[in-house]
């Protein structure tokens, strides 16, 4: 008789909080959330971003903004463990004001998985000025195989800023925050944050 291989959930069924994260929830925040909404270890699919590309597309045209590898030889195992300082999954942009003027930016991201099959991979990002919703992104990669590098691009409709919010958040640097939910067949698996600065030094 056949053995069904068992989902990558079911080590940890004993260990789920009784609230479970649901895209919709996360859809509802008003703000910045204080504290990560799922443990590292929730990335039993063993997901790892290895390289992010930031572009602005206009009239046809495309100018590189921000790119970013992992070192291919760096080697470590991904963070899995609860204990690790939650700062591996906290990054800073430094932008500059001219990124508030362009209407689309595309990106490029570049992530590996791990042995399992990866159906509805859902990405949601909050982006936040203080405690003001700028925009909310919400994209969905129907599958993803097992065992391989993966490029996930995606184009944004940057949001209308009146004068006053541009400046505010221009002479506010590390205020505009966001925050990326990953989910896998709707359970959150990774949860990630941003800070950016837009100032001029």
């Amino acid at each position: 008789s056949s053995t069904a291989t068992p989902s990558p959930w079911s080590c940890l069924l004993g260990a789920m909080a009784a609230f479970e994260v649901t895209p919709d929830y996360v859809n509802s925040l008003v703000q910045p959330t204080e504290a990560f909404l799922c443990p590292l270890s929730h990335n039993v699919y063993k997901i790892d971003f290895v390289g992010f590309k930031i572009r602005a597309i206009e009239d046809g045209h495309e100018q590189l903004l921000f790119e970013i590898r992992k070192d291919p030889d760096d080697v470590d195992e991904l963070p899995l463990d609860d204990a690790e300082d939650d700062s591996v999954r906290c990054i800073r942009y430094e932008f500059g004001p001219g990124l508030l003027d362009f209407h689309t930016i595309g990106t490029s991201l570049e992530f590996t998985i791990g042995e399992y099959p990866v159906h509805n991979f859902r990405m949601i990002e909050r982006h936040y000025f203080r405690d003001h919703l700028l925009k909310s992104f919400d994209f969905t990669l129907p599958f993803v195989m097992p065992s391989t590098t993966n490029t996930w691009e995606v184009i944004y409709t940057m949001p209308e800023l009146d004068h006053e919010l541009k400046q505010a958040i221009i002479a506010s640097p590390w205020e505009t925050k966001s925050d990326s939910f990953y989910f896998v067949d709707g359970q959150l698996v990774m949860h990630n944050k941003a800070e950016y600065n837009y100032s001029d030094d």
